[in-house]
């Protein structure tokens, strides 16, 4: 994706895909804020908060630390890789910047995705929670796609560093929650 993005392939299907009918606009403007900076700051402020409630102090600050260095991550590697944008003039929603990876993809997955994983980790439901984080990101990142605001390969280069982003969250919560039981000092 990194390599291929912007070629003619990524241009066809963002020419094939681009919505200009009301509803399926209106309703990709409406997935893709799930997507937004406000909003996912504002879920990862929550979910510390419920954290902290639980005193699951270690987990809080994997999440709140994790959304911040993820969002940080996706910052260098749009300057890193420099690709422009789509050009289309007809833009709903608000863009600045470059386009690879896709930040609303990597961070709707990366957010999401340790939003369940975190909490729901002891929870019977919690294959129902990582499959809805999963379904939420594929939306919110096609959103995008759809709006003509990143190419396709953006978006899916943007899932698969996001999916990285969950699993080794998932990795440290679970090394964090086997040592807690080994040594009682660590669950405080």
């Amino acid at each position: 994706m990194l390599v291929l993005g912007g070629r003619p392939w990524d241009r066809a299907i963002d020419a094939a895909v681009h919505v200009t009918e009301d509803p399926l606009r209106f309703l990709a403007v409406l997935i893709t804020h799930l997507g937004d900076w406000q909003t996912l700051i504002g879920l990862t402020l929550l979910g510390t908060l419920w954290l902290l409630f639980r005193r699951e102090w270690k987990l809080a600050l994997l999440l709140a630390a994790g959304t911040m260095i993820g969002r940080g991550l996706v910052g260098v590697l749009k300057v890193l890789v420099g690709r422009a944008r789509p050009e289309d003039g007809d833009l709903l929603v608000y863009v600045h910047g470059l386009s690879f990876p896709s930040g609303h993809a990597t961070n709707s997955m990366m957010v999401y995705g340790s939003l369940a994983v975190l909490l729901g980790f002891a929870s019977p439901q919690r294959r129902a929670y990582l499959t809805a984080a999963v379904l939420l990101s594929l939306l919110i990142g096609t959103s995008r796609v759809l709006l003509s605001v990143h190419w396709p390969s953006d978006v899916v280069g943007g899932w698969a560093l996001g999916l990285f982003w969950v699993l080794l969250t998932a990795l440290i919560a679970q090394t964090l929650k086997r040592n807690s039981r080994t040594s009682p000092s660590l669950t405080t």
